[in-house]
């Protein structure tokens, strides 16, 4: 999750010379080239059309509809932060609709460990609204509430119908299909703006290597060994190490309830995580 939540960094690092949609073409593009160019080399197994039909859907909602939603919510002004604990509200909605659509069974002490990391959330937000923190726009607030939606539904569908594909060709496919999405939203909205300062490519190259390869193999293989409450609520601690990081970098206030929210939510997810 430290490196998840840096990727709430490097959107304001990468839209300040940049469209969102643009950045996140660019991003896709390449970590789907680079990617497939190593499942070529390394000969991987590929997902057959039924399963490869799937992962498009995965990708679209995870990586086009989650985090364009993050990237233009940040664009509009939202904090780093406050971003990050937004989409870190996903693991109450996944673990609800995990139990219904999945048949996924948490015991008592594992749903009071998802009402701790809620409340963990929580506290950071409130914590931000005390430092009356910028960018709590409506829009801005549709397009992370949409980015949470995206995330959700994803991870159900990697879970469900994507569980068995084999994870390098299904990364490429996913980052391929982000990227059709992004690039129509880019030229239609955006007409590719672009500025290629020092900012926008450090973002990108920590964008496509450590966040598109390294966190998103890594949340996918997980996806296929543990239940998908267990791999949400991880995301429980998004939005404290962000809001450390935005403090760090951006001069982003950081309050004691923040840190009050970090430890609350680090106890949740060890209750959800616990065997």
């Amino acid at each position: 999750m430290v490196l998840w939540s840096t990727g709430f960094v490097g959107a304001k690092y990468g839209t300040r010379d940049t469209g969102p949609l643009t950045f996140l073409a660019i991003r896709f593009t390449l970590a789907a080239a680079l990617l497939g160019a190593v499942a070529l080399l390394i000969r991987a197994p590929r997902p057959t059309a039924a399963e490869a039909r799937w992962v498009l859907v995965a990708g679209a909602l995870m990586q086009a509809l989650y985090l364009g939603g993050v990237f233009i919510a940040i664009d509009l002004g939202l904090p780093s932060g406050v971003g990050a604990l937004i989409s870190g509200l996903h693991p109450v909605v996944t673990s609800i609709a995990a139990q219904r659509v999945l048949g996924e069974r948490l015991v008592r002490a594992q749903w009071f460990g998802v009402a701790l990391g809620f409340v963990g959330v929580v506290a950071v937000v409130v914590d931000r609204i005390l430092a009356h923190a910028s960018g709590f726009t409506g829009a801005a607030l549709i397009a992370a509430a949409l980015g949470v939606l995206g995330i959700s539904g994803g991870t159900l569908v990697q879970r469900r119908k994507c569980a068995t594909t084999p994870l390098v060709w299904s990364t490429v496919l996913q980052f391929a299909s982000g990227a059709v999405l992004m690039l129509i939203g880019a030229a239609i909205f955006e007409r590719f703006h672009v500025g290629f300062t020092a900012a926008t490519i450090g973002a990108l190259a920590w964008a496509v290597v450590v966040l598109s390869i390294g966190a998103v193999m890594i949340m996918l293989r997980m996806l296929q060994r543990h239940v998908v409450a267990k791999v949400s609520s991880l995301f429980f601690l998004t939005p404290a190490l962000s809001t450390i990081e935005g403090a760090i970098l951006f001069d982003e206030r950081l309050g004691a309830l923040a840190l009050v929210g970090l430890v609350v939510s680090l106890i949740g997810v060890a209750l959800v995580t616990a065997r």
